[in-house]
């Protein structure tokens, strides 16, 4: 059985919509590419993503944590316990509230996530030296413009 040849998601940018193909799987590709880069901690995406989210928002509630992640509250409620399990994540009482608790990162969670982001940041350095300066000025351009996305 034959299978039809793959199409180049960056072979038609013309249009708006090839163009939004082409960044998708650039994008989703580089993202997977970096997340290999970890320090080996066997964190789950979700785990990665709950630790920096509090790391931002210290302080929060798990339900707006819940709510911030796009994710339901038991199910949040589990990822914080098997990050506070691990000694990334602490859970104080809410300061108005006796009810409910906010989660901070912990001095181990935050060494955690910088040495992720400078073992990512190194890779991805290491990566742009591979192209030529002429590409990296074109990146040095984009990047504003893939923040102003992200944001929208």
């Amino acid at each position: 059985m034959n299978t039809p040849p793959r199409k180049d998601p960056v072979a038609n940018l013309r249009s708006d919509a090839g163009l939004a193909s082409a960044l998708r799987v650039s994008l989703a590709r580089l993202t997977r590419r970096l997340r290999r880069q970890g320090t080996g901690h066997s964190l789950t995406p979700t785990q990665v993503a709950t630790l920096v989210a509090v790391e931002l928002h210290s302080g929060i509630t798990p339900g707006e944590l819940a709510e911030r992640e796009k994710v339901q509250p038991p199910s949040m409620t589990r990822v914080i316990a098997a990050l506070e399990e691990r000694g990334l994540l602490s859970r104080t009482p809410h300061p108005t509230d006796r009810r409910q608790v906010t989660v901070s990162v912990t001095a181990e969670g935050s060494a955690l996530l910088k040495e992720e982001r400078r073992l990512r940041e190194a890779w991805l350095t290491q990566r742009l030296k591979e192209l030529t300066p002429e590409e990296r000025a074109v990146l040095r351009q984009a990047a504003p413009i893939l923040e102003k996305l992200s944001r929208i």
